[in-house]
């Protein structure tokens, strides 16, 4: 059985493409391009499933029409309309030095200054210029290589030099 803390989601399926079971892939990561895997991982139903990929195909720089093995019909694709996808994180983290900024979320995010705990990364919010971690306790950090000191992958924390009057906003 495939965990939550073993994936990140990197896109949500759209409507079936056509009649032959092919669907439209909204991504946020194109990771499954970049990274040799032969599956994503879907949500159905609350259940994490592998599903082989039998190809995709880029519309552009974040949809693309994917075919998994043994969708064959439009009936059967619209069946995985709306699931949310995801990418195992092991392979990510395999193929990368840097952590995709996505696997961080979960991490503790730890001041230099004083080696404590200041919140847990809940989201990562991209939607501006500056990239920041949300934290659980409504702080936003900015995600600059500058600030952050050290990512330990195996024990989930990032140590950050976060700047003074920072955590009082």
């Amino acid at each position: 059985m495939i965990k939550r803390e073993e994936v990140f989601k990197i896109g949500r399926l759209g409507k079936p493409h056509g009649v032959k079971g092919e669907l439209f892939f909204h991504f946020d990561d194109d990771i499954f391009d970049r990274v040799e895997c032969d599956y994503l991982v879907l949500e159905v139903e609350g259940i994490l499933v592998p599903f082989f990929m039998e190809s995709y195909r880029f519309r552009n720089g974040y949809l693309a029409f994917v075919k998994f093995k043994d969708v064959d019909t439009q009936q059967r694709a619209s069946e995985l309309t709306g699931c949310d996808v995801f990418f195992p994180r092991d392979l990510a983290d395999a193929e990368n030095e840097a952590p995709i900024l996505e696997l961080l979320e979960g991490f503790d995010l730890i001041d230099a200054k004083t080696n404590k705990v200041v919140g847990t990364i809940t989201s990562i919010n991209d939607q501006t210029a500056n990239v920041l971690f949300e934290l659980d306790n409504g702080a936003l950090i900015p995600a600059s290589d500058e600030l952050i000191m050290n990512i330990d992958t195996k024990q989930e924390q990032i140590v950050m030099n976060i700047p003074d009057g920072l955590l009082e906003l």
